[in-house]
């Protein structure tokens, strides 16, 4: 667990988190695949670690909170990307596809969602 719970949350979950978020969101707009995002996560997390480093004296090579960090960054990411493809996927081409739920969307005719 990170050193100091608080900051976790404000640099980690809610700066990094926002970064996360747009980061997925272009991705997303500018349809490259979700991977490129895997990529992206890398610096953003070492940034964010620098951040504790630098503004709170935590130790920046310390794995766990860098782990911890990197899969909460990338689920934001993750999540960023599927709301907006599926946004687009329903906006872009309505007489193929319509949205079954904020993350899913279903081909015209189909029963299940993709």
């Amino acid at each position: 667990m990170p050193e100091n719970l608080w900051t976790f949350l404000l640099l980690t979950c809610v700066l990094g988190g926002a970064a996360a978020f747009a980061t997925g969101r272009a991705i997303a707009l500018t349809w490259r695949p979700f991977w490129q995002a895997l990529a992206y996560m890398i610096p953003l997390t070492a940034a964010v670690r620098f951040l504790h480093y630098a503004l709170f004296a935590e130790d920046i090579l310390a794995m766990g909170p860098a782990l911890l960090g990197f899969a909460i960054l990338l689920a934001i990411a993750a999540l960023a990307f599927r709301l907006i493809q599926a946004r687009q996927m329903t906006t872009q081409y309505p007489f193929a596809f319509t949205a079954a739920g904020p993350l899913t969307w279903q081909a015209r005719g189909d029963e299940g969602p993709r």
